[in-house]
């Protein structure tokens, strides 16, 4: 097992009595600047909730959503796999003693000197959905075991991928013989149907899809023993729909097209489902403006006949932490403190710091009337957040601090250590501690970090 502390690795564990909402009060109260506070903790409730959820599948964490080095640091220990898409993100999940079998190369379409990198580091496992990705793998990689990506149907996903990535059923006989053509040992079926999907029976027909392609392949010859069913997976109980309605679709979908004694291993690109809820952002209102609206007659709301609704300006945008608002995702803001029952409220509008007319993060809520310089908090950011964003305008991103309580802290070290997730009831939908008794992977990685509370 090896140890190891990246330099730049921050991580405070909070003693007893102390949560994360405390360290958010404090880190307020030290600057005006937007400041995000992560916890690990909800990081391991969300895999052992994975363990007793989906015991026969192996999470391989997509890194594209949040790189952060504590996030990643915290899977490897808990021994995940991992889904990278370019040479920096296999040069970072391997900097932390991480096993290049723990490794899919999940990007179908891979630049040449990255494949290189890859095939001189390890890197086996990788997926192709075209003619050309072939020709390339076979004149660069060593030994590689591919993965077919195969178009699956997303059209009820926030952010659709097939439309850009994955093979037509049709197709992939074709593509099963050119492999064999070339030399090339395909281990298996990849899809994926969309990040942010809502509806979990495009998993079952995906599967479904899969098998067929796994009988393509034993017609031509191979063995395959690898099914990916990627990514999609809600990350915070507050989406349309919870996690274990997925898994209800997806296990029966399992078992019946790939039974446990059919030797093929199951793997998923989980993203936002492991950190979306982990991350809370504080933005401070660096400005404010009062709109008054004429009004034909008076409402409660209202004043006189007039109507008055605030615009509120905070230090981070759509260019920083809320880029995906652009792609249709919706954020909603709490107030850091609770207002008095018999306070005002009106409508509002929430807009980022730079100079684009285009940085709106909310196009309407209901809000108090708030001062310049107090606080809204956004929960539920920790995907797509922090590796999408950018300092347009100058305008740099925020501080992120991640902290863990002493407990959560104690049981990563066991299963780091033993290999066994820690027995926690209230983590495991069924309430029983046996389901979350269930080994993983031994992992290769030993988790430390300093107390700084």
């Amino acid at each position: 097992m090896t140890s190891f502390t990246p330099p730049d690795f921050d991580l405070t564990v909070l003693e007893e009595g102390l949560c994360a909402q405390d360290f958010i009060e404090q880190k307020m109260k030290d600057s005006e600047d937007a400041v995000f506070v992560a916890d690990l903790g909800d990081v391991l409730q969300k895999h052992l909730r994975w363990v007793c959820a989906m015991p026969r599948v192996t999470p391989f964490y997509a890194v594209k959503c949040n790189d952060c080095h504590p996030v990643v640091m915290t899977l490897a220990t808990l021994g995940t796999g991992f889904d990278c898409a370019s040479k920096t993100e296999i040069q970072l999940v391997q900097s932390l003693g991480v096993d290049p079998s723990r490794i899919i190369y999940a990007n179908p379409c891979k630049q040449m000197s990255h494949m290189k990198y890859a095939s001189a580091h390890g890197v086996q496992m990788m997926t192709f959905d075209s003619e050309g990705e072939l020709m390339k793998v076979a004149r660069c990689y060593e030994n590689p075991k591919l993965v077919l990506r195969i178009a699956v149907n997303d059209a009820g996903s926030m952010f659709a991928m097939s439309n850009k990535f994955g093979a037509k059923l049709e197709s992939c006989p074709l593509l099963l013989e050119q492999a064999r053509e070339l030399g090339l040992d395909v281990i298996g079926v990849s899809f994926h149907v969309g990040s942010g999907c809502t509806d979990p029976e495009a998993y079952s027909q995906a599967i479904s899809d899969a098998r067929r392609v796994f009988d393509m392949g034993a017609e031509l010859g191979y063995n395959m023993t690898l099914l990916d069913i990627g990514g999609g997976f809600p990350g915070s109980d507050g989406s349309k729909l919870k996690f274990e309605e997925f898994t209800a679709v997806i296990n029966p979908a399992l078992d019946k097209h790939f039974p446990a004694h059919s030797g093929v291993r199951v793997i998923a690109e989980p993203g936002r489902y492991y950190v979306s809820s982990a991350y809370t952002l504080a933005v401070n209102i660096i400005a404010k403006k009062v709109k008054i609206e004429e009004q034909m007659a008076c409402d409660d709301e209202g004043e006189g006949p007039n109507k008055r609704t605030l615009m509120y300006y905070v230090n981070d945008g759509i260019y920083g932490s809320f880029l995906d608002v652009l792609f249709g995702a919706r954020y909603m803001p709490s107030l850091h403190k609770k207002p008095k029952p018999d306070k005002r409220t009106y409508p509002c509008s929430i807009w980022g710091q730079t100079c684009d007319g285009l940085d709106r993060i909310v196009e309407q809520c209901i809000l108090p009337d708030l001062q310049v310089g107090e606080w809204l908090l956004f929960h539920n950011m920790g995907a797509y957040t922090v590796t999408c964003s950018t300092t347009f305008n100058g305008f740099q991103k925020p501080d992120i601090h991640h902290v863990i309580s002493r407990s959560a802290w104690q049981r990563i070290q066991q299963i780091s250590a033993q290999g066994l997730p820690a027995p926690v009831e209230e983590s495991c939908p069924s309430r029983t501690l046996s389901c979350c008794s269930k080994e993983t992977s031994q992992p290769s990685t030993t988790f430390k970090a300093a107390s700084r509370l």
